[in-house]
């Protein structure tokens, strides 16, 4: 018997196992599912390279400052999903461009996925299969928004195309729905406070100038394995121009596990953390703190452990209370700065995100959606 028999079937068994067992224990709600609590369950690294900073346009045939017609910025990664779990590949993203005298449009704007689907053997982590890809186009739209139901006007939408591996059933399926990004112009942009409830009491934090990226019905498709079903995602994630800093008051994952209904609300923050000496090292972080379903899971937490030490509301708005479920940890960043410039040429980027209590359908529904704004999250 070949090794790659042995690969196919254990990865087909393993999947269709997968599905059985959820399938036998009755699941009333997400909060039914098994839980983990591990640190790095997003693990891994990502290195971007913004060529469409350092590739400027030569020719005098296009509006001034911009890149080079086909010049593209590139996120290539590897990331790993509760050890189990792997996407890599590279995404690129493709600025509009137009014409200096005219101003007609020379290039549509685009992002561009080509994402390679993996399983490892969770008796044996070194053995590893792939079980298909996920790739794409998204175009993106004159006022930032990325149409992710659009990329099947130009041949190729957006899709999770899962190989038939042993008893496991390949399948194809297409995202969907609009993400709104970061605002092409900043007027207008209006205050908003966020609550959450740390210790037993209410605090606020109000940002002054509020950058809703919105989420308006995003369909994550289902995949890479079948434990992992479509899910609607609506909700918005805030950016903060003063602090960089993230924050949302309710990301709603909706999907159907089993024939039931389940649904999860991410709130919290995720903030920027600058290194003291950030100018010359080129370090910063993103420092995460997403509570899931806060309302329905009672914090074990007092008032007492958030504010014995005198910190304010500010201060306990980032308090990490891993006595809810939660995703914690960093992303982090080495940028390489551009001469004269606040943004980066290229930043090499580390994954190492904690599950407490989370079930692995949630943690992979947050890195999709993660992958989807790709770029207004690491857009300076």
């Amino acid at each position: 018997m070949n090794k790659n028999s042995n690969a196919e079937r254990w990865i087909g068994w393993g999947l269709l196992a997968g599905i059985m067992m959820i399938a036998a224990v009755g699941i009333s709600s997400a909060a039914d599912l098994p839980t983990i609590t591990e640190e790095g369950v997003i693990s891994g690294s990502m290195t971007i390279d913004f060529q469409t900073r350092t590739h400027p346009d030569r020719s005098g045939k296009l509006a001034d400052g911009s890149p080079a017609e086909g010049t593209k910025d590139m996120y290539t990664f590897n990331l790993d999903v509760a050890k189990t779990t792997e996407f890599a590949g590279t995404i690129t993203r493709q600025p509009r461009l137009f014409s200096k005298v005219l101003g007609r449009e020379m290039q549509p704007a685009e992002l561009q996925y080509d994402i390679t689907l993996s399983v490892r053997n969770p008796s044996n982590l070194q053995q590893k299969k792939s079980v298909g890809k996920w790739v794409g186009i998204v175009p993106i739209d004159e006022t930032g928004v990325y149409m992710i139901d659009g990329g099947g006007a130009k041949g190729s939408p957006l899709r999770m195309a899962i190989d038939t591996i042993g008893s496991a059933q390949g399948f194809t399926e297409n995202f969907g729905g609009r993400l709104a990004g970061k605002a092409a112009s900043k007027q207008g942009l209006l205050p908003y406070t966020f609550s959450r409830f740390v210790g037993g009491k209410q605090v606020k934090i109000e940002v002054k100038n509020s950058d809703p990226m919105r989420f308006d019905n995003i369909l994550l498709a289902a995949g890479p394995a079948g434990i992992y079903p479509r899910a609607n995602v609506t909700g918005r994630l805030d950016y903060d121009y003063e602090t960089g800093n993230w924050y949302t008051d309710g990301i709603r994952f909706r999907y159907v596990l089993n024939g039931v209904d389940c649904e999860d609300v991410a709130t919290g923050s995720i903030k920027w953390v600058e290194d003291p000496n950030r100018e010359q090292n080129g370090k910063g972080q993103y420092e995460f703190n997403l509570r899931f379903n806060e309302d329905k899971n009672k914090s074990a937490t007092s008032e007492s452990d958030v504010f014995s030490g005198g910190a304010g509301d500010e201060e306990a708005f980032f308090f990490v209370d891993n006595s809810i479920p939660s995703l914690t940890g960093t992303i982090a960043y080495v940028d390489m700065m551009i001469p004269g410039k606040e943004a980066p040429s290229s930043s090499k980027v580390t994954f190492n995100l904690n599950a407490n209590q989370l079930n692995k359908q949630q943690i992979v529904n947050f890195l999709k959606l993660w992958l989807l704004c790709v770029g207004p999250t690491n857009d300076e």
